[in-house]
């Protein structure tokens, strides 16, 4: 049984977000430490990290599933020093059905901190795929974020929506521009080269910003500056300083920290600095903010400014995340069936091929009736298949299991 326990910006606040990512990641690798105290009976799991988010999508043995949710919040809640009672009060908690409905909604970007940006489509493949690598999802994970996937693309399609205009970085602008008198004409440093970074160069070109510089602490800034045609600083931190004290904004899209009191020369400062912090945990020294002359932007301010105009929920898209979950519930519903008829072609296809095999005149002939035998199964599995997906979404599943039992003998398990 799937089974997702969620901290977000909404349920828990930016700061115990910030916390709780930096007690289960310590790396860049949120999933091992996670493993670490992962409960029993977790068949696998995937774990999904943003900057507004700290999911866990596990695949739970189903008598468990009450004492993995359990389980798994009172071990964070350790990490962070606090009662467990406490933390699931801030913790959501989906289960079955659920989950879908809640990934289904995240990937499509409903469920962010700006509606529809397109960064989490990504982050949440790159969960999965993680998992993967590291031999922790199962199929039923990988088939769940598969469709995930599937409904994200369709979202944006109809949606229409325009990742420039559908970001985080694009409302840190909104804000930036009512503070400074022309943001068109200011000089703009971006920290970081990756994903932010791109959609930031995007969201700043929509506003007609072109007086852009970029710095990356990992010396990828003169890659990145000849790809999207802005100028690169020197991976120095005296460098960093002198880009700094030239810019008018200040935007940090990295993962790591970025800049602190020592990056600005306050004293000599005449101008407003605006500095974007756009990283969970903070890649900005809070304390930056209070410099004269220098005004910090971090998540939490950004989000407080969430429902601007034109960035609330799309009905539109909620409704095709809607009709998703239902195809999704019904083939799982169906599986069962499907995979019982399946077994029962599977063994008669076996019995004819070997029969085959005994009358053939040679191997080549019998290797073409058994394609053949192969392909001709794989006809008659598809429309059946189908139906018993529309019978699970109609109401009619028991009917459709009731007609294989009848006219094949096929028994259904937990139908």
């Amino acid at each position: 049984m799937l089974l997702a326990v969620s901290l977000t910006h909404t349920t828990a606040g930016f700061d115990l977000l910030e916390q709780a990512t930096a007690a289960v990641a310590g790396t860049d690798a949120p999933g091992l430490a996670l493993a670490s105290m992962r409960p029993d009976g977790v068949r696998g799991a995937v774990v999904l990290s943003t900057c507004n988010r700290l999911e866990a999508y596990l695949d739970v043995d189903p008598d468990r599933v009450e004492d993995v949710d359990r389980e798994l919040v009172e071990a964070l809640a350790r990490r962070l020093g606090m009662s467990a009672a406490d933390l699931t009060t801030r913790v959501g908690h989906h289960v079955g059905p659920a989950v879908a409905q809640h990934l289904f909604a995240v990937s499509a970007g409903l469920d962010s901190l700006v509606v529809g940006e397109d960064e989490i489509a990504g982050q949440v493949q790159r969960a999965v795929a993680a998992a993967r690598s590291a031999g922790t999802s199962t199929a039923d994970l990988d088939q769940l974020f598969q469709r995930a996937a599937s409904t994200s693309r369709q979202v944006r399609r109809t949606a229409g929506w325009d990742g420039s205009q559908t970001s985080v970085a694009h409302l840190a602008l909104e804000l930036i521009s009512t503070r400074v008198a022309d943001l068109a004409s200011s000089r703009v440093l971006l920290v970081g080269t990756g994903a932010h970074a791109r959609t930031a160069v995007r969201a700043l070109a929509a506003r007609g910003v072109r007086d852009v510089t970029v710095y990356s602490p990992s010396g990828r800034a003169d890659a990145f500056a000849a790809r999207h045609g802005l100028r690169a600083v020197a991976a120095d931190a005296g460098a960093l300083r002198g880009a700094v004290d030239a810019s008018d904004v200040v935007v940090s899209c990295t993962s790591r920290h970025a800049l602190g009191t020592g990056d600005v020369d306050a004293a000599g400062r005449t101008r407003q600095l605006l500095v974007v912090d756009l990283g969970l945990p903070r890649t900005v020294d809070p304390a930056l903010g209070r410099l004269p002359a220098v005004t910090v932007l971090d998540l939490a301010t950004i989000g407080r400014h969430a429902d601007l105009p034109g960035l609330g929920r799309d009905v539109v898209a909620e409704s095709l995340v809607g009709e998703a979950v239902t195809r999704y519930s019904a083939a799982a519903d169906a599986g069962p069936a499907v995979a019982a008829l399946r077994r029962h072609v599977g063994d008669v296809l076996e019995d004819e091929i070997t029969r085959a095999r005994s009358r053939a005149r040679d191997d080549d002939e019998a290797a073409r009736t058994e394609a053949a035998l192969r392909h001709l199964a794989g006809v008659l599995l598809h429309e059946p298949s189908i139906r018993a997906r529309e019978a699970a979404a109609t109401g009619g599943l028991e009917t459709f299991v009731a007609g294989l039992r009848s006219v094949l003998g096929v028994e259904v398990a937990d139908a």
